[in-house]
């Protein structure tokens, strides 16, 4: 199997993807973005760049105009460096350590058993590449690479007004070529916290490991409207099914590894009489045929199988009975759809992770919307749900969302160079404006420089959050050369208003 040095050598453009396999080579999980952000400095301290880490962890480095360009409109670059990391059951990777492994597959660069981080690596990548390449046009450049993005928005959060001099921003963080997007939805956590209350096993019970899993995942924002099977939820509305035919006792439940992905999978421990294991399996797989037929055409890889287990500490039955009431009662997906936005989600939940044992619990939730008091209003039900259980629920990390400004002198600009670029394919020579249902950094950092243009774009990836992740190499070498177009536009004229 070849490296991935070697396996990315021979793709275009080679100054992109020379950057994306350091981003492949480099770990670089949420809240762990050190190594790469001191690698990006000392790689700008050889270009004679200046570079400085703010007081969150963001790096801005910036390069001068081009000779000439120096009264052109500056132009902010904007990326995070942190990838969601994920990986299927059974398979061996430290995100701590261990590089990224990808292939290539029928135009696609792809990552099978882990995330591959194209979200947002291809992204930072084009900035990069456009900070070393001499032979551009462009005024005043700075190179914003975010931390945190994919665990709470914290870079952008704790990016302070003043920092940046740029009056157009292009963020590079969505996920279809063709598409310029102009606002997004903001959204918050609900945090769900329980002691617990241990019991014994009875005596002459058995302990069974439940696991429903072969589902899908992915992005809770983007990829909500596909109504795409929660495990989590899934595998509590069996628990209670298995209630009404079984002296059921739940041990444990945990789903889910991060709170912006669907759960792919979901385990729950439980006890039962000694013999009960036929009729276990036979419900099983009554209940794994319906879920299949619910989610046809979805999720229709979902498997439910059942084994042996040694637990012997179980929940309190009190307990069992809460968390599994309030786990079934909690909503998920799509709440509204916008009515001013067509064909766009409006406000969402997901339920992303629980982690339930005998000494207590935890999940969390998140809540996105295009509207703040939309997000706000979905939280809000969520904490009274949980905490009429007796359950402490605290809402953290509001976001707000990015208000679309339709008359945007730079989108007028992108499009432009967008038609000019592509206009000779077939059907590619007009892009479109779209509002995207996830959290781009876009509204926080449009609220601290809020006399920002801003304009979203990027090559097309699909599968973001999940193993599996793929980018298209196709579009990210248009993207490059859109990128070098918008520039070199925006360096030819002294004020864009």
């Amino acid at each position: 199997m070849p490296s991935t040095a070697d396996l990315l050598s021979d793709l275009q453009p080679a100054i992109v993807w020379r950057h994306f396999e350091r981003f492949c080579r480099i770990p670089r999980q949420s809240r762990q973005e050190a190594a790469l952000r001191e690698h990006l400095q000392q790689w700008a301290d050889g270009l004679g760049l200046a570079a400085r880490v703010d007081t969150a962890g963001n790096l801005i480095i910036r390069k001068p105009a081009s000779p000439g360009c120096e009264a052109a409109p500056g132009v902010v670059l904007q990326a995070h460096l942190d990838m969601v990391c994920q990986k299927n059951t059974g398979t061996v990777h430290d995100f701590s350590r261990d590089p990224i492994r990808p292939r290539l597959s029928d135009g696609w660069l792809i990552a099978e058993d882990t995330t591959l981080g194209a979200d947002n690596g291809i992204g930072a990548a084009l900035i990069l590449a456009t900070l070393e390449d001499k032979a551009l046009t462009h005024g005043p450049l700075e190179a914003l690479f975010t931390v945190d993005e994919e665990a709470g928005m914290g870079g952008a959060q704790g990016l302070q007004a003043g920092l940046l001099n740029g009056s157009l921003m292009l963020n590079l963080d969505t996920e279809d070529w063709g598409e310029f997007y102009l606002g997004c939805a903001g959204g918050l956590d609900v945090n769900v916290d329980r002691p617990g209350r241990p019991a014994d096993m009875p005596a002459g019970w058995q302990a069974w490991r439940i696991t429903l899993d072969g589902l899908r995942g992915g992005h809770s924002g983007v990829d909500i409207h596909e109504e795409r099977g929660n495990a989590i939820k899934l595998l509590v509305r069996v628990m209670r099914a298995l209630e009404d035919s079984l002296p059921l006792r739940l041990a444990s439940l945990d789903g889910g590894t991060a709170r912006n992905a669907l759960p792919r999978e979901a385990q729950a421990v439980v006890a039962l009489p000694a013999g009960s294991g036929d009729q276990l399996a036979a419900l099983l797989a009554d209940w794994q045929a319906r879920l299949r037929r619910e989610l046809q055409g979805v999720d229709q890889g979902l498997r439910l199988a059942a084994a042996l287990d040694d637990t012997r500490s179980l929940l309190d039955a009190a307990e069992q009975a809460v968390w599994l009431a309030t786990l079934h009662a909690a909503p998920h997906g799509v709440r509204r759809r916008s009515l001013s936005v067509a064909g766009v989600v409006e406000t969402s939940n997901n339920l992303g992770v629980v982690r339930l044992g005998p000494d207590g619990g935890h999940c969390n939730f998140m809540v996105r919307s295009l509207i703040d008091s939309g997000s706000q209003a979905l939280a809000d039900e969520i904490v009274s749900l949980f905490s009429l259980s007796g359950s402490t629920a605290l809402k953290s990390g509001d976001y707000p969302g990015w208000a679309p400004n339709p008359d945007s002198p730079l989108l007028a600009l992108c499009r432009q160079a967008f038609r000019r670029e592509f206009g000779g394919e077939s059907g590619g020579g007009e892009s479109s404006v779209k509002v995207i249902h996830a959290g781009l950094e876009c509204g926080i950092i449009g609220s601290r420089y809020p006399d920002m243009d801003i304009v979203s774009f990027g090559p097309t990836i699909r599968g973001a959050h999940a193993p599996g992740e793929r980018v298209e190499v196709e579009s990210v070498g248009k993207a490059w050369q859109l990128l070098r177009a918008i520039l070199a536009d925006a360096a030819a004229i002294h004020s864009l208003a």
